[in-house]
């Protein structure tokens, strides 16, 4: 078939169902290359049309602390005093590198949360 760019929501789920009906196409097969050209085209437009939600990290942090139930005073070791703690928690203070460095590798989270593009 002789895919184009993708400009409809009815295009879109058909090369989305194509490809994964095509999805473990063997490597260097006609199908191979169909599927590489679809999924480029289907990350295309969901990169044009979807829009994901805003995460607040600060949110993100207080269910995971809420998960393993711990208290601000857990992070203290991680962040700094009690009054530093309950500053970040708050959002009075920024989060600082370092500090997301720490959250990150303590709560095994994607450094991505941590970034603020835009």
């Amino acid at each position: 078939m002789n895919w184009k760019l993708i400009k409809t929501e009815e295009e879109h789920q058909k090369a989305v169902d194509r490809a994964m009906e095509i999805f473990h196409a063997e490597q260097g097969t006609p199908e191979d290359d169909e599927l590489g050209v679809l999924l480029l085209l289907i990350k295309d437009y969901e990169d044009k049309t979807v829009t994901m939600p805003e995460i607040d990290v600060l949110e993100v942090i207080r269910d995971k602390m809420n998960e393993q139930g711990l208290k601000n005073k857990d992070l203290e070791p991680l962040i700094g005093s009690k009054g530093h703690v309950s500053s970040v928690l708050s959002g009075r203070k920024e989060i600082t590198l370092r500090t997301a460095q720490k959250l990150r590798d303590f709560f095994n989270l994607p450094a991505e949360l941590f970034l603020k593009i835009g």
